[in-house]
């Protein structure tokens, strides 16, 4: 097995002043973590494993797996990531926060794979608007999380595209499928106007944040489209959020997602403040208090490619 070695950087490329809605700040990833680790599409982890581990010569157990993460933040997709898939591992965590970063290649420094060796890490300051054979290197499984609704369609296929010339597999998790709603919470007909913000939100969710006209919930089945027509397998699994209101760690994240939807929900339809506030304050009233759950659709894709690989798919 591979001896440890130390976790360092690599070059930073020059990354444009980032989209102010493609900005996440760490106490965000940190409340969401939890429930990310409890949505994932465990399944799909073991596809992934079992993918890498037939690329491994059964005599050449010293192979590196080079894995990359794409929009990294503070490495939490690495961090879940590793431990369920086998070794020896080098990741490289892609992102263009250089203080998310630097919390992402401390946060990752002891991690052991599924075998128990050290993990190698990488970081890359990097303008994902530019992602290009460059940034991806010879990676053999390309993660990424919460990542695909703020890109377009022309990125995706890009990214699609440099897949299929690595002949590499894709694991991204927790994309937004624009559904959500509340459960058990004692009414009787829900709120009337949990489909107001609903759709105005998801319409929000579509303008650009700095990646072309953003796909929103249209994303993850884009992607699974792309890589099927330049020939991967492709599977998409439900990983739903379900924060339960009366827990106080799913309570203070459901008040952030409905603080969140309230105020895309304005800036898009304003003619409608008075009703998105008097939503706000009744579903606000929720957490820490109701008994029921408030349950977020999010999507995971893992694909591979097929035997005969699709070429000049467009």
């Amino acid at each position: 097995m591979l001896a440890p070695t130390p976790a360092s950087p690599l070059p930073p490329e020059a990354p444009r002043d980032a989209h102010p809605d493609a900005l996440f700040d760490a106490d965000w990833l940190a409340l969401r973590s939890a429930a990310d680790s409890a949505a994932r599409a465990d399944h799909l982890n073991r596809r992934a494993a079992d993918w890498l581990r037939a690329r491994q010569p059964a005599a050449d157990n010293q192979r590196l797996f080079m894995l990359a993460d794409l929009g990294t933040g503070s490495g939490a997709n690495p961090r879940y990531l590793a431990p369920r898939l086998p070794g020896p591992q080098r990741w490289t965590l892609i992102d263009h926060d250089p203080t998310l970063l630097a919390r992402a290649l401390a946060s990752c420094a002891e991690l052991r794979d599924h075998d128990g060796g050290h993990v190698q890490i990488e970081t890359r300051q990097f303008d994902l608007a530019a992602l290009n054979a460059t940034a991806l290197g010879e990676t053999g499984l390309v993660c990424a999380s919460a990542l695909l609704d703020l890109v377009d369609a022309a990125w995706l296929a890009r990214l699609a595209d440099l897949c299929a010339d690595l002949r590499c597999a894709v694991l991204v998790t927790l994309s937004v499928d624009g559904l959500w709603h509340f459960e058990g919470t004692g009414e009787v007909a829900g709120d009337a106007d949990d489909a107001l913000v609903r759709e105005a939100f998801n319409a929000h969710q579509r303008r650009d944040k700095g990646l072309g006209a953003a796909l929103g919930p249209d994303a993850a089945p884009t992607l699974a489209a792309a890589l099927d027509a330049r020939g991967f397998e492709v599977e998409l699994a439900p990983s739903p959020w379900k924060l339960n209101l009366a827990e106080a760690g799913d309570a203070a994240l459901a008040r952030a997602l409905i603080d969140g939807w309230r105020d895309a929900a304005r800036a898009q339809c304003p003619q409608a403040t008075a009703r998105i506030e008097a939503w706000h304050g009744r579903r606000s009233a929720l957490c820490g208090v109701s008994p029921g759950q408030l349950v977020v659709g999010h999507v995971d894709l893992f694909a591979a490619p097929r035997t005969h690989p699709v070429r000049n798919a467009g």
